[in-house]
C-alpha cells in the first residue's frame, strides 16, 4: 500500500502547489507566471536527463530517465498541451477569484473522470456511485450560491468558467495519465513532459502576452514562482510512482490527491482573508462526502 502513501505525499505538495499559484498571479500577469514556473520543472530534469543519457545515473535507479522512442514523445507533448490547457484556464481563474473559490471546484475532478470512464470506457455505476454523484452535484450547486454573496454568477462570471474548464482539461489529463504510465516509463513521462511544457509556453508567451506586455497587468517576478514548478514537481513524481504500482487504484489516487483543496482552502481562506468561509467549507464538505461515495462505490 506504499502507492497510498504516495498519493497522500501528492495531495500535500499539491495544496501547497496551489497555495503559491494563487500567490504568484495576484495582480500579476499570468502567462509569464506559467513560463517561469514550467522552465523550474524543466531546469530540474534536464541535469537528470543528461546524467542518465551518459549513464552515470544507471538504469534502475529510483530517477533514471530512459530513452524513448518518437510516437511516446508524441504522446507526451500531446500530454503537456492537455495540461498547459488546463492550467492557463485555471491560473487566470485563481487570479480573478477567490482560491476558497477556486479550490471546491476543482474538488468535482473524481466527478468528471468518472463520467469520462463511462463516456469512454463503457462503465456501469453502482447506486452507491449514482448517490455520489447526486451528493457532489447537490453540494456542488448549492456552493454556487455561495458566489452569488460574492457577486460571482455563472451567468455573468466567465471565470468560473475558466475555473471549470480547467477542471475538466485536468480531467482529461489524468485519464491520459493511467495509458501513459501503463506505457512509457514514469520517469520519461515526466521529464519530457515538464520539458515540453516550458518549450510550448515560450511561443505562447512571446504571441499572447509579450506584444501586448504595455496595456496589460505587468509581470512583477515574485519568489513564490519557481516554488510552484517546484511544489509540482515533488507532487507529481509521488503520484507517477503511486499510479506506477500494479495495484493501484487510479480512483483512489484521483481522490487522494483531491485532498489538496483542504490544504488550499484552509490556508488560502486565512491567507487571504477571504468571505463566507463558514458556508463554503460546508458545501466543500459535501462536495468532498460526494466524492467518497463515488470511490466507495467502486468496490
Amino acid at each position: 500500500m506504499m502507492w497510498f502513501f504516495y498519493a497522500l505525499v501528492s495531495a500535500l505538495f499539491l495544496g501547497f502547489y496551489d497555495i503559491f499559484k494563487k500567490y504568484s498571479v495576484n495582480n500579476n500577469a499570468v502567462l509569464p507566471v506559467l513560463l517561469f514556473s514550467t522552465l523550474t520543472s524543466a531546469l530540474f530534469f534536464i541535469p537528470i536527463l543528461i546524467l542518465s543519457r551518459f549513464d552515470i545515473i544507471t538504469q534502475g535507479h529510483l530517477v533514471h530517465i530512459p530513452s524513448i522512442n518518437t510516437y511516446s514523445h508524441l504522446l507526451i507533448s500531446g500530454k503537456a498541451i492537455i495540461v498547459l490547457t488546463s492550467w492557463i484556464f485555471s491560473f487566470f481563474a485563481l487570479k480573478h477569484l477567490p482560491i476558497t473559490i477556486v479550490a471546491p471546484i476543482r474538488a468535482t475532478g473524481p466527478l468528471w473522470t468518472l463520467v469520462g470512464a463511462i463516456i469512454l470506457f463503457n462503465e456501469q455505476l453502482s447506486s452507491l456511485q449514482w448517490l455520489g454523484i447526486i451528493v457532489t452535484l447537490l453540494f456542488f450547486f448549492l456552493f454556487s450560491t455561495t458566489g452569488k454573496l460574492e457577486g460571482l454568477s455563472f451567468k455573468t462570471n466567465k471565470w468560473l468558467w475558466f475555473a471549470i474548464l480547467g477542471t475538466l482539461a485536468g480531467t482529461a489529463s489524468g485519464l491520459f495519465d493511467k495509458y501513459l504510465i501503463r506505457n512509457i516509463d514514469r520517469m520519461a513521462v515526466q521529464s519530457w513532459f515538464s520539458i515540453y511544457q516550458a518549450i510550448i509556453m515560450i511561443p505562447v508567451v512571446g504571441i499572447l502576452w509579450w506584444p501586448k506586455r504595455k496595456k496589460l497587468t505587468p509581470f512583477t517576478f515574485r519568489w513564490s514562482i519557481p516554488l510552484v514548478g517546484l511544489f509540482l514537481v515533488i507532487a507529481d513524481f509521488a503520484y507517477f510512482y503511486a499510479l506506477n504500482n500494479p495495484d493501484s487504484l487510479i480512483s483512489i489516487i484521483s481522490a487522494l490527491r483531491r485532498g489538496s483543496v483542504l490544504i488550499a482552502f484552509g490556508l488560502g481562506a486565512f491567507l487571504f482573508r477571504e468571505n463566507n468561509i463558514k458556508h463554503k467549507a460546508i458545501y466543500l464538505a459535501g462536495i468532498l462526502f460526494g466524492i467518497a461515495l463515488l470511490v466507495a462505490g467502486s468496490y
